[in-house]
């Protein structure tokens, strides 16, 4: 079993980290709260108090945090960064949702000091967490890959190599682009229906039935329908991530969907849903 260490065991990375101790990894865990990390010591890891001493030792370094500010903090910052702290060796792994361009720039330090970075974001959220059902898309070198599968292969079902460092991150913003938009028209047709008198619960499970139906859509209908929903993946994150696929792109004018869904989610979080679950955006188009 490989030395694994986590850095940013937050809603996500907590479950991640657990499921490395329950394959019998041994892990050191570092976040900026260390009292977040109380249920994993539980369990079996380590805590350490930068994460360049978690990093020290380890085969494998993981983040999992908020965004590029964040991610250039855990492995770049001269006094506790994690590439500090790293060997040879090992390779660091970033589960972030990060831009395409923060993930090349990381990729470029990673290299100038011997250090082998492989992007590895995930499409899942909380539940498929829990269950070691994650979806990996990684970025970075096929060999460091192979290397790294059976780790992933401990937090998820799937590894998919997707080519050179930056594709990941586009992979993963493409995906969250496309749920996000989903999201959007979803609520705006409840809108609209109910806008005309309709019973909506019923004309959207008749479009159910058709083709242009989504697996997410058939989850999330029932919270878009009663406008409540645990939270799986707030606003906030999905507004940055939209942003990031905006900078992706180029310009607004080159991907003008993505543009518009952003504008429902900064609406959403100017109205106070910023820490609610992205479906909650179909409150914005209540009559």
């Amino acid at each position: 079993m490989s030395h694994i260490a986590v850095l940013g065991p937050g809603a996500m990375g907590k479950r991640m980290a657990a499921n490395l101790l329950k394959a019998g990894h041994q892990v050191t865990v570092w976040n900026r709260t260390a009292k977040a990390a109380e249920p994993l010591l539980a369990m079996g890891a380590t805590q350490a108090a930068t994460p360049g001493n978690a990093a020290a030792g380890a085969d494998f370094v993981l983040a999992m945090v908020r965004d590029d500010a964040a991610s250039a903090k855990v492995w770049l910052d001269a006094e506790t960064g994690a590439f500090a702290g790293m060997r040879p060796d090992a390779i660091a792994m970033d589960s972030s949702t990060l831009s395409v361009d923060w993930i090349k720039k990381l990729g470029a330090e990673a290299a100038i000091r011997g250090v082998t970075l492989l992007e590895t974001p995930v499409s899942g959220s909380l539940p498929q967490a829990d269950a070691a059902q994650l979806i990996f898309l990684v970025g970075g070198s096929a060999d460091a890959c192979s290397q790294a599968e059976p780790v992933l292969l401990a937090m998820g079902s799937a590894v998919n190599h997707t080519g050179e460092i930056g594709t990941g991150a586009l992979t993963k913003l493409a995906t969250n682009a496309l749920l996000g938009v989903q999201v959007t028209a979803i609520a705006e047709l409840i809108g609209l229906l109910r806008r005309n008198g309709a019973d909506a619960q019923k004309i959207m499970g008749i479009i159910a039935g058709t083709a242009v139906w989504s697996p997410y859509a058939q989850r999330a209908i029932g919270a878009l329908l009663s406008g409540e929903a645990p939270v799986m993946f707030p606003v906030e994150l999905v507004e940055k991530d939209f942003g990031y696929a905006l900078d992706a792109a180029g310009s607004p004018d080159a991907a003008p969907t993505i543009a518009a869904a952003r504008s429902v989610f900064r609406r959403g979080m100017d109205e106070g849903l910023g820490d609610a679950n992205l479906t909650s955006v179909v409150k914005l188009f209540r009559t």
